[in-house]
């Protein structure tokens, strides 16, 4: 069970860092958003990373869940 713990605590510490993560992305494509057609080049790269940190943010949320309602 102390080994189950450890695993939901780092995935924990792992969504955090994620979400910090993701919000300054969010903020990165917000912005880049605002300034087209300046930039424009950009936009691909920045959305594919966006969406790159936001899907392994719902991974280990669904990972998470799965932990916590196997105890």
């Amino acid at each position: 069970m102390q080994a189950e713990e450890t695993s939901i605590e780092e995935i924990q510490v792992q969504i955090r860092r994620l979400n910090s993560k993701a919000g300054q992305m969010k903020m990165d494509l917000h912005d880049l958003a605002e300034g087209l057609p300046t930039d424009y080049k950009q936009l691909m790269d920045v959305a594919a990373a966006t969406y790159e940190i936001y899907r392994q943010l719902d991974e280990l949320k669904q990972h998470l869940k799965k932990l916590e309602n196997a105890k």
